[in-house]
This record gives structure tokens, C-alpha cells and sequence, in this order.
């Protein structure tokens, strides 16, 4: 490490001085220079450079465990740690975890559904069980109201909608967009919270129409939709936070973008075995 200094330093202070303070000598340092670099340390170089355009590719928001399984997939295969020690090297760190923030109120005199879902995260095929939630998108232009359906198999948003007001038909475009996309058999449990959205008579109708099971959280219960609330944690650390939208159009299409292209067809997920979700739902219909 003093070697390494002094070769970086050498522009700004006399050879002789540096070895002096650092109590080495200069016919030492001389030799270090002209010492080849060690097969390990060359391949921690070659490796950064894997690390940099992986992390750069996702835009930041990978750390590393994602990294390991990218790497792997390139016939790279290298331990957290040491992915971990070359990334703070390097001063690359994933996007961190943000605190919940409860955005529903559910004081309202409509009927609700009792919770069928019971926290069942993990159906076992896709167009089992749908959950939905809505959020909203801070903007020059003011709020930007966004709302999901996603089926829990694989974690796939299968539908969205986006608006500057957050009235029943925000999650009812997100719905319909779903059924127009998956034609869901009959029996789908739909999970959301008890938000009037959805306890609405036009947002119930369209549930029975598809012949779906309503399902609602308990009453101040966000981790009965916890898997939504964690998408959702997910969007906003890794694309949200940070940014100043200008415009409604600007965050629309932003989110568009890491929806559809990014978090359905590229992103890892954890839960699903480092799978995509468009992955996990390949292999499913495969077996």
C-alpha cells in the first residue's frame, strides 16, 4: 500500500522524501515497479470492469448478489464477497431499501371483501391469484397516480394504469388491461386492499363479470398485499428516487419503460431463484 502511493504521488513529491515519511526505500519501491502483477490481482481488474458494465447496464440498481448471478451467466463465477469488496473499490453500490409509507384510506361505508388470500404469496401456476394496489409519483405537474395487477406466481405486473386523478378507474384500466392480456379462467382470486377504489360498485362489477374471487387486507394491514407494496418499494427506490419528473408524460413514460422493459423481462428477482419473472413464467409453462 505505501508502494502504491508513492507510484501514485509521484508527480507531487520528491521520491526521497515519500520513502523517508514512509519508511521504506527507494531501491524497495524500484523493485516493486519492475514486480509483475499477481494472476489474482489482474484478475480483480478484468473482473471491475465485468462489475462496472453490469452495474451500468441495470442503471445502479443491482448490488451484489444480482451481480454474482450475472456474472455467472457470462461463465463468471466469483462469491459475493469478492464481488462486494471490488464494488466498494470501485464505489458501486445498489439502490437501498426505502421505508413503507401507507397511502390507502379505508374509511368508507361500501362492502368489503373478506381476505381469501390470507397471505398466500406463492401460488402454484400463473392466473391463480392477482393483487393489485395503487401508489402515486411526485411530479412538477403534481401527483402522477399509478396502479398495478400482478400475478403473485412469478410477480409479473400484468397490468398498470397511470393518471393524474385517482378515481375507480385507475385500478379498473390496470384490471382490464390483465384480462385483455392473460383471458383468465374463472376462479381468479383478485387481492387489494380496502381502498374505495376497490370496494366501488363499478370496480366489484368488473370482478364479477370476469367471474373473479374478491379478496381484501385486514383493516391497517399493509402486509396482507405485501408483495405489491414491495414492488412498489422496489420502483421507486431504483427508478423514483432521485429524479425530478417534469411533466405527467415524462414520469409516464419513464415508468412505461422500467415496467415493460426492465422489471418484467430483466430484472432478477430474489424470490423467484434470481429468475425474471418472464423466466419463471417460461419454465412454468414448459414443465
Amino acid at each position: 500500500m505505501r508502494f502504491a502511493f508513492i507510484a501514485a504521488h509521484l508527480n507531487v513529491f520528491r521520491l526521497d522524501i515519500m520513502c523517508r515519511v514512509l519508511q521504506v526505500t527507494p531501491s524497495g519501491f524500484r523493485n516493486w515497479r519492475r514486480r509483475p502483477c499477481s494472476t489474482r490481482n489482474i484478475e480483480d481488474e478484468h473482473l471491475k470492469l465485468l462489475i462496472e458494465d453490469i452495474h451500468g447496464q441495470h442503471k445502479g440498481r443491482y448490488g451484489a448478489p444480482r451481480i454474482q448471478i450475472e456474472l455467472a451467466e457470462q461463465g463468471h463465477h466469483h462469491s459475493v464477497r469478492r464481488i462486494a469488496r471490488l464494488m466498494r473499490d470501485l464505489g458501486l453500490y445498489g439502490k437501498t431499501r426505502r421505508k413503507f409509507v401507507k397511502t390507502t384510506d379505508s374509511k368508507h361505508a361500501l362492502p368489503v371483501a373478506p381476505n381469501l388470500l390470507d397471505r398466500n404469496f406463492t401460488p402454484e401456476a400463473p392466473n391463480a391469484v392477482w393483487a393489485s394496489d395503487i401508489t402515486y409519483i411526485p411530479t412538477k405537474e403534481g401527483w402522477l397516480y399509478l396502479a398495478v395487477t400482478m400475478d403473485l406466481f412469478a410477480r409479473t405486473i400484468v397490468g398498470w394504469s397511470m393518471d393524474c386523478t385517482i378515481t375507480a378507474e385507475l385500478p379498473l384500466s390496470a384490471l382490464n388491461m390483465a384480462v385483455s392480456r392473460r383471458n383468465p379462467p374463472a376462479g381468479v382470486i383478485h387481492h387489494s386492499d380496502r381502498g374505495s377504489q376497490y370496494a366501488s360498485q363499478v370496480f366489484q362489477s368488473a370482478l364479477r363479470e370476469n367471474e373473479m374471487l374478491c379478496s381484501m387486507s385486514r383493516k391497517g394491514d399493509c402486509w396482507d398485499n405485501a408483495v405489491v407494496e414491495s414492488f412498489f418499494e422496489t420502483l421507486k427506490r431504483e427508478l423514483v428516487d432521485g429524479c425530478v419528473y417534469r411533466s405527467h408524460e415524462e414520469a409516464r413514460n419513464a415508468i412505461f419503460e422500467y415496467v415493460e422493459v426492465y422489471y418484467n423481462r430483466k430484472r432478477r428477482h430474489s424470490s423467484l431463484g434470481y429468475l425474471t419473472p418472464l423466466e419463471a413464467e417460461c419454465q412454468a409453462t414448459a414443465a
